[in-house]
């Protein structure tokens, strides 16, 4: 008959409690654009970092986050046919509407909680009480190496 110490198996169920929580705890990975629906700035990835032995699975409907900019108003003087001249050029605002493309690799970070309630711009509580979700990413650019091919 074997003597099973008490203190050690509840060091080994917490600490299993705890990597599996740690396990399910996202911030930030890199991903492979799948696709990618211009009209919704919303794409289909695939992470590219593997925690286990199977393939991570592909996340559906990821925003991207586009920007948003104002130019200001300055002067330019420009020569033309030998004739100076002093343009002025308006405050507008610039509206960068996201492109990417299949195969693409892209950050993508997962927000603190459930971001679902949020997207038409108003205060909301989250459905659920997950945290830091992959159900939750959000593409927030292109890496550089996808910037030069």
């Amino acid at each position: 008959m074997s003597v099973v110490d008490a203190g050690s198996a509840a060091n080994a169920f917490i600490s299993g409690m705890l990597d599996k929580a740690l396990n399910d705890l996202y911030v930030s990975f890199p991903c492979k654009v799948i696709s990618f629906d211009r009209v919704n700035c919303k794409a289909v990835v695939q992470p590219l970092v593997r925690a286990g032995d199977m393939q991570p699975a592909v996340i559906q409907n990821v925003p991207m986050l586009g920007q948003k900019s104002t130019v200001r108003e300055h002067e330019l003087t420009i020569i033309d046919n030998g004739v100076e001249r002093t343009v002025t050029v308006k405050e507008h605002d610039l509206i960068g509407i996201p492109n990417v493309m299949a195969g693409d690799i892209v950050l993508v970070v997962c927000a603190d909680v459930e971001i679902k309630n949020t997207l038409s711009g108003q205060i909301a509580s989250p459905d659920s009480k997950r945290r830091h979700s992959k159900n939750d990413a959000v593409i927030v650019g292109v890496l550089p190496w996808s910037l030069l091919n």
